[in-house]
């Protein structure tokens, strides 16, 4: 597995020594915490309901909407590696609304709002997960995968930025 450090900086096309190499060296605590949290929100040792082939297909699934395509792929590596096959490899596929299974689609119902607007998400649309069998665990679970994700985007595309001033 590619280290979160080492992806952002492929994904960015950060060169080593150059000026914005020598900023992201100087926050190496911040990209360790980055590399334990992609591996808390991903593949955590326990991962009550949310099984790692979920999390990697809810993942690749955010970075499609968010049009992020280097994170698209690399977790689409890890659904591919996760041996996920049917309705759970579908959740990665924008298209696919969970079919007639009600936890997928609350599932990614809930993921599909939040990654467009999270302004929008309610009290409701957590009792929609509940309702599909959800634990408020699982929720918190869920919640910090798109948070997780959407971060990991979002410093890429600062990176990026950033770069491009330097």
């Amino acid at each position: 597995m590619v280290e979160t450090k080492e992806l952002i900086a492929e994904i960015v096309g950060i060169e080593p020594g150059s000026s914005l190499a020598e900023v992201v060296a100087g926050r190496a605590d911040i990209l360790a915490l980055t590399q334990q949290t992609h591996d808390a929100a991903l593949m955590p040792a326990e991962p009550g309901g949310l099984t790692h082939a979920e999390r990697a297909a809810l993942a690749c699934r955010i970075a499609k909407i968010n049009d992020a395509k280097d994170f698209e792929e690399h977790f689409g590596t890890l659904l591919d590696n996760s041996g996920a096959s049917g309705d759970t490899a579908r959740i990665a596929d924008i298209w696919f609304d969970g079919g007639g299974d009600n936890r997928l689609r609350a599932l990614i119902r809930h993921v599909d709002l939040v990654a467009h607007a999270p302004k929008d998400a309610t009290r409701r649309d957590i009792e929609l997960l509940q309702e599909a069998g959800l634990t408020d665990a699982d929720i918190v679970r869920l919640s910090e995968l798109v948070a997780f994700v959407s971060y990991q985007i979002r410093v890429a595309a600062g990176l990026r930025l950033m770069r491009g001033l330097a």
